[in-house]
């Protein structure tokens, strides 16, 4: 059985807005190493269509893109990717798969049949999968700004505390810090 890992950017405040944190070519190649250590992707759909309606182009090389963004690109091309969504059935991104029914059975299959692991980056469906026990790992890019608006992590809260194990803790040059925690179970 592989892990479900929650890895998201985020700011000090606990903003995930995407356009909130430091894009360079070390943060790409952060979430491209986690990629790479992952057999799958997990999103939610918005998540999904955010992501869809870039990184084909790039990875085909219809948009202009830095290296590292061109790797990524290309990485999540052939990356299966998971979607969890009740409104969208349709997913014709190259190696994207719907995540249907049961959303605890589902993810919980996923796990089961993923032995290098599940990558999940969506911040309102990572709350649920935590609250159904399902997230092992949770690695969290913090970026050094403020940015006073959400969506917030776990905005929805949760039913009760989480305890977590530190793994390792990184300092990035653009002054993020790589947090790796294990769930302690």
């Amino acid at each position: 059985m592989g892990l479900l890992t929650f890895a998201i950017n985020v700011t000090l405040d606990g903003c995930i807005d995407h356009r909130e944190g430091v894009a360079d070519d070390e943060t790409h190649a952060f979430f491209t190493r986690l990629m790479d250590e992952s057999g799958a992707m997990l999103w939610g759909r918005v998540t999904y269509e955010m992501m869809e309606s870039y990184w084909p182009a790039v990875a085909r090389g219809d948009a202009q893109a830095p290296p590292a963004m061109r790797e990524w690109a290309l990485k999540l091309e052939a990356k299966p990717k998971y979607v969890v969504s009740s409104t969208r059935k349709d997913f014709p991104w190259t190696n994207s798969h719907l995540v249907g029914g049961d959303l605890g059975a589902g993810v919980q299959k996923l796990k089961d049949t993923t032995p290098a692991g599940v990558l999940l980056g969506s911040g309102k469906l990572a709350a649920e999968l935590d609250r159904l026990d399902l997230i092992d790992e949770y690695r969290l890019l913090v970026h050094p700004r403020i940015a006073g608006h959400g969506p917030t992590l776990y905005e929805g809260g949760l039913p009760g505390t989480r305890r977590l194990e530190l793994i390792s803790a990184r300092p990035l040059g653009s002054g993020a810090v790589a947090m790796h925690y294990r769930r302690a179970r």
